[in-house]
Parts: structure tokens; sequence; C-alpha cells
């Protein structure tokens, strides 16, 4: 990177949260990828309560506003919160700490990469997984070695999706992380920060800096969708 943007970063206090905002999208993404296997697994099974109640509430960030799905996580995840307290008893503290903005941006994109894995198991030629079945293999070595091949652009524009969505989470991460100057400042929280004191250089050069990343999250996302399309077309 050129010496002088070094330099402008250093003099805006810019270096932390751009830091911190990749630290987390990357711990993040391989949380999602884990994830969104995992869970296209289980939520395209045959529809059971426990189902259900695990694909609302994965779904559920997508639709309630992030400020209030922060608070609702601040309740369970607090010191005594249901999950809150026995964490802070092993010693793990998640409220205003860097894990609270990672559970902040894990929860926010979550949903993009399980509903994109699971619209496109679901759409999927039921004749190829019958005929897996019928070669005796399980439900578990039809899903690896047949589903996700199948379904590995729809995973790619999901986790791609995600990435974003950590790169802009706001409320979620406002509420779990605390928004501490040079510990859970992450870009999004810092261009805010950076307004209301009226830092307009540092708004945006951070701005710009995630501009950039935005549009580099939407080439590929495009080309992703160039080759998915393609494959569809020669098989």
């Amino acid at each position: 990177m050129n010496p002088e943007i070094i330099s402008f970063i250093e003099e805006n206090d810019a270096a932390g949260p751009i830091l911190l905002s990749l630290d987390t999208a990357a711990v993040t993404l391989i949380l999602h990828l884990m994830a969104g296997v995992l869970a296209g697994f289980f939520l395209t099974g045959r529809k059971t309560f426990l189902r259900t109640l695990a694909d609302t509430a994965i779904t559920l960030p997508l639709v309630f506003p992030p400020i209030a799905t922060g608070f609702l996580l601040l309740l369970l995840l607090g010191r005594n919160g249901i999950i809150g307290r026995p964490l802070q008893s092993a010693g793990i503290e998640t409220i205003f700490s860097t894990t609270g903005v990672y559970t902040a941006s894990f929860i926010a994109g979550l949903p993009l990469v399980v509903k994109s894995v699971q619209s496109a198991i679901e759409t999927m030629d039921r004749s190829l997984l019958e005929a897996s079945w019928t070669l005796g293999k399980s439900r578990t070595q039809t899903y690896i070695r047949v589903v996700l091949p199948h379904i590995r652009y729809a995973l790619l524009t999901g986790l791609i999706l995600s990435l974003g969505r950590s790169f802009g989470e706001v409320g979620i991460t406002l509420m779990l992380g605390g928004n501490i100057s040079g510990k859970t400042e992450t870009m999004s929280l810092a261009i805010y920060n950076a307004v209301f004191e009226g830092s307009f250089e540092k708004a945006a050069l951070l701005s710009l800096i995630l501009a950039i990343i935005s549009l580099g999250m939407f080439a590929i996302l495009k080309k992703i969708s160039r080759t998915g399309n393609g494959s569809r077309t020669v098989a």
C-alpha cells in the first residue's frame, strides 16, 4: 500500500477500525461456511417442529430490526442472561468485547448464507438424490458428494453477501460490542462516530475503503453468476 495512504490512515486513527473489520470478516466467513453447510443439511430434511423453530430463529435477523435483534441478544448474552451467565462463569466475556462484535456479524449475516443454500437445495433435481440413494449412499454421503458440489455457487454467493453484511453491520454490533473506541469500533461505527465528531476526512476515508471492498465483492458476485450459469448451460 502507498506510504502516503498508510500515513493518512494512521493520522486519522482509522487503522484500528479497519483491522477489526477485516478480522471480523475473516472470522465470520469461516463460521458462516461451516454453519451454512451444516444448516443446509439440517433444514432441508423432513419438516419437524425443531427444524421449523431453527429456520425461524435463523431467518429472524433478516426481517427484524437490527437494533431490536441486538437488544434481544443483549438480554440473552448479558451477564444475567440465560446464555451469558454460564459463559461469564466460564470466563468468556461476550458483551462489549471483540467476541460480541464477532457474534453480531455472525448472526446478522447467517440468514443470507443459509437461505441461499436452502433455496438451492430445494430447487435441485430430485432425480440426482434418488440416484444416489438407489446406489446405497446415505443421506450424509449424498449431501457431501452430490448436493454440496451442485450448490457450490449458491454457497459462494451466500458467503459473499454475508461478508458484505458483516462490513455494514451497525445495530447488533452497537448493542453487543458497545462501540468502544480502540476495542470494538468497526469501520461502519467509526464512520458514524467520525461524522458525529465532525471528522469528515476520516468518514470519507473509511467510506471509500468500504466502497472499494463492496465493488470488489460485486465483481466476484458477477463472476460467480456467469460461471454458475455457464456450468448449468453445459450440463
